[in-house]
């Protein structure tokens, strides 16, 4: 009995972490792409900021461009520090930030959009482009996030929103060359060179 209760313990702990390290790589992952020419152009996009105005990303030509779903009551929330720190420390000429607050994961956004200013405002210091709440996955799927989330829209790659704090690179060309699961830090080199150009 004793020996079946230890294999017993021995298998779950095993299991558990394959399950955990599993996890890890899920979230850990980055993906990039060679550049692709759209099948539909990221510059015809658009979106609500969050402030209710409408945001045309024609106004994006020839800037490169980090997209990222966030959540003011997740894990990953204090990534809104790096990306500060990205935004602050990267030319506003050549690299823009947009974010997504999103409430598909967890209920982990669940505040108005005044709520989510003010968060990410008192708490975070938050600069970079806010855009309205948005479904980043599922029937009602944002037409941005269809884009990044269809190679018969981007052209590149199929790709799923796992989580909060998804990120995705844009280059200057409209072209999706990067889709970094939300354990990538913000301040993970790849961005950072992504940003500057390196």
């Amino acid at each position: 009995m004793r020996f079946f209760t230890e294999t017993t313990i021995v298998i779950t702990c095993i299991i558990a972490l394959a399950i955990v390290l599993t996890s890890w790589k899920v979230f850990e992952s980055a993906e990039s792409f060679t550049p692709q020419q759209p099948m539909e152009s990221f510059y015809n996009l658009n979106a609500e900021t969050i402030d209710g105005e409408t945001f045309s990303f024609e106004g994006l030509k020839g800037k490169r461009v980090l997209i990222v779903n966030t959540a003011s009551k997740c894990g990953y929330t204090g990534q809104y520090e790096d990306l500060e720190k990205l935004n602050q420390n990267t030319d506003s000429e050549d690299f823009v930030i947009l974010g997504f607050p999103c409430n598909n994961f967890g209920g982990q956004e669940p505040g108005t959009s005044e709520d989510i200013a003010s968060f990410c405002s008192k708490n975070y210091g938050v600069s970079f482009q806010m855009m309205d709440k948005v479904d980043v996955k599922g029937k009602t799927q944002h037409p941005v996030y269809q884009w990044l989330c269809n190679a018969s829209s981007n052209g590149t790659s199929d790709n799923k929103v796992m989580w909060n704090f998804h990120k995705f690179l844009i280059n200057e060309n409209g072209e999706l060359v990067s889709s970094l699961r939300s354990g990538v830090d913000p301040m993970d080199a790849q961005i950072i060179n992504f940003a500057k150009r390196i």
